[in-house]
């Protein structure tokens, strides 16, 4: 659970371009190295940071003090409210080409 309350909040604005920053985030398929027998669909946390920041944590390429990997993690549910605008926006279009 994440703090939403709009008291909390400012500058609150609901007039953006999302299809556009959706656009740029580049879903994959891949498996771990840890576990090369399992596909998965993700993403690369370094291609997220440069369109949703907030839903990536760590540093790319950031190692620790014994030169191990410290890898950089992503919170996917940051990137549901640009998923849901996307579609907000994807469906008024539709609906504008519908109504011609």
């Amino acid at each position: 659970s994440t703090s939403s309350d709009y008291r909390l909040k400012e500058n609150v604005v609901t007039d953006w371009d999302a299809t556009t920053r959706l656009k740029k985030l580049k879903p994959s398929r891949f498996n771990f190295i840890a576990d090369a027998d399992t596909t998965v669909d993700g993403f690369l946390a370094h291609e997220v940071s440069s369109v949703v920041p907030e839903a990536v944590s760590g540093e790319k390429d950031a190692v620790d003090e014994d030169g191990n990997i410290d890898p950089q993690g992503i919170d996917q549910s940051k990137l549901v409210p640009l998923m849901v605008k996307t579609i907000q926006e994807l469906e008024a279009r539709i609906a504008k080409l519908e109504a011609k």
